[in-house]
């Protein structure tokens, strides 16, 4: 049986050929096995020495100091080290994010929240911009923390972090960012956005899962308390024995995305465009989103009189979400959706498209007249 084609880059990416065969070589007694930690023979530190090139590899997409990279399991971990333990040094914190935050983000502040920690959460644009000025606003005296997605997951919208970086960094609120949407989609300067704290993830830039990354900025004001404990590794903020092929992979994904960045960009670019040409002549698709400060290979539609649960089943040729994979249980319409104010209704006739490295024209022209067919049928039949 042929497989469908993949349209769900956006939940996760296969691994590059070339991230596979840097792996496979930590993972035999004649390859770096060793444990990176084991300071007394050469099998540990060859494991060191490609752990911290892969750190400096990473380092290197977003423009920062090898020494300000902390691995984790990925950017869920990243994002509860980063906003925990920024909230645990302080006696009565404030922060804020928004109601469209990947659940990473949402649910770990609304555990703070039953924890007694206030947060204020900001909605949204139309368009799924958080707007400075809200952001701006909603600070109060104690307020320690910002957390906000500079992609959305949902919807590939890009949020102005620099703006919002700039102003946080001039009343001495510390920024975190979610950029796991981000890394390897657009260019990523962390001292040019002010960001103080950036989560990063392996499986969205065509590395493996399982891991991920902390930015921690290099400052005396940029402390976070540890949610791991165990031997102290990472200086302190994430202990556990480093996984040596997942971090050789993860470096070795963001290298290869820093290499093709722009030339990625103008690729998805000329994609998207073809797929919403492929779709021009269906009626009632509406675009859920930003038109301009959006990523290209993400692409958001409702599709008038058709619910998206149907339309997928239809769709069995194409592999396509009606929203993030951390929601992809629940029947409930999309809280990013409904966030921006999309209708109960809309929000369930939504589906997401996203393309990638591997995605190609005649994938996509394949995929528009799928859903031209099943769409129509769906409509004929209601």
């Amino acid at each position: 049986m042929k497989k469908p084609v993949y349209l769900d880059y956006a939940a996760t990416t296969p691994v590059d050929p070339a991230v596979y065969e840097e792996m496979i070589k930590c993972l035999t007694l004649d390859g770096n096995f060793g444990n990176p930690a084991s300071r007394s023979h050469g099998y540990g530190w060859q494991a060191e020495a490609v752990v911290e090139n892969a750190r400096r590899q990473v380092a290197e997409l977003i423009h920062a100091d090898p020494r300000e990279i902390v691995w984790t399991s990925g950017a869920t971990e990243s994002d509860n080290l980063a906003i925990k333990g920024v909230v645990e040094l302080h006696d009565s914190p404030h922060i804020v994010t928004s109601i469209i935050e990947h659940k990473a983000v949402v649910d770990t502040c609304k555990w703070l929240e039953q924890m007694g920690v206030p947060v204020t959460w900001l909605t949204p644009e139309t368009d799924g911009r958080i707007a400075p000025g809200a952001v701006c606003d909603a600070l109060q005296d104690n307020t320690v923390l910002v957390s906000l997605m500079m992609v959305n997951n949902e919807l590939g919208t890009v949020t102005d972090i620099a703006t919002i970086g700039q102003r946080l960094r001039e009343r001495g609120v510390l920024f975190h960012v979610d950029a796991a949407q981000a890394a390897g989609k657009l260019p990523i300067n962390v001292a040019e956005l002010n960001v103080d704290l950036l989560s990063l993830s392996g499986h969205k830039v065509y590395g493996p899962k399982g891991v991920g990354a902390l930015y921690v900025r290099r400052a005396p004001d940029v402390q976070v308390v540890a949610q791991m404990h165990g031997g102290g590794h990472e200086r302190g903020m994430r202990s556990g024995t480093l996984a040596t092929h997942q971090l050789v992979g993860m470096g070795k994904a963001f290298e290869l995305a820093a290499a093709g960045l722009g030339q990625e960009m103008e690729r998805l670019e000329q994609l998207r465009f073809a797929f919403l040409e492929g779709l021009s002549g269906l009626d009632g698709v509406q675009f859920n989103g930003c038109e301009t400060d959006r990523v290209p290979g993400i692409v958001n539609l409702s599709f008038d009189g058709v619910d998206a649960e149907s339309l997928m089943l239809g769709l069995r040729n194409l592999a396509v979400s009606s929203g993030s994979a951390c929601a992809s249980a629940t029947m409930e319409p999309s809280y990013v959706l409904r966030g921006i104010g999309a209708s109960d209704e809309r929000a369930h006739r939504a589906l997401r498209f996203s393309f990638g490295r591997f995605t190609d024209e005649q994938e996509i022209a394949f995929a528009c007249e799928q859903i031209k067919e099943v769409v129509e049928r769906l409509r004929a039949v209601r």
